[in-house]
């Protein structure tokens, strides 16, 4: 029996994880919906926002089949319950700040189950990302430029999902800077 997801290192965790986009899937928006209805029974008492973000809610272009969504609950929401909450109902808790805590379902010793999920916790107001998926669902010139850039970073950071993800910050942040100002 090989190792268990918690037992591995960082870099076998990227070999067995790898960056790898797929051609835009009209099954991932339905999938979000299924997932954020389970996600709004769970967390009814917390009065969620809750949205499907990342890549795969962008029509036509290349993403990594991996639905983020983002949860957004009040200031006064206490992480330990909605870990506890999470963790009873099948996700791992990834990270976890004062302002935010991450959950991912769908990792297997294995390697990817056939539905992955990115579950992001944020403070109600702190959503950048539904800005940056607006503006490239808005702006389909520039989300084929987002795809060229991701595209281009894979070379380099296939098995590094953290410098990937970096690699990408740039580009993400002038978006919402121009979401932001109305351009």
């Amino acid at each position: 029996m090989g190792k268990q997801l918690h037992e591995m290192t960082l870099s076998e965790l990227w070999e067995l994880f790898p960056v790898i986009l797929t051609p835009h899937n009209p099954l991932w928006n339905d999938w979000a919906k299924e997932e954020m209805q389970l996600l709004y029974s769970l967390l009814t008492e917390y009065c969620p926002i809750i949205n499907h973000i990342g890549s795969t809610a962008i029509p036509d272009i290349q993403a990594k089949s991996i639905i983020d969504i983002l949860v957004e609950v009040s200031s006064g929401a206490e992480w330990l319950q909605i870990k506890n909450i999470m963790r009873a109902n099948g996700y791992i808790c990834m990270s976890e700040t004062d302002k935010r805590i991450s959950f991912n379902k769908g990792y297997t010793p294995a390697g990817y189950a056939d539905k992955v999920f990115h579950i992001h916790f944020h403070r109600i107001g702190d959503n950048d990302e539904i800005r940056f998926r607006d503006y490239l669902i808005a702006h389909p010139d520039v989300a084929k430029e987002y795809e060229r850039l991701k595209i281009s970073l894979l070379p380099k950071y296939r098995n590094d999902r953290d410098g990937y993800t970096e690699a990408k910050t740039g580009f993400v942040n002038g978006i919402v800077k121009l979401y932001k100002t109305g351009k």
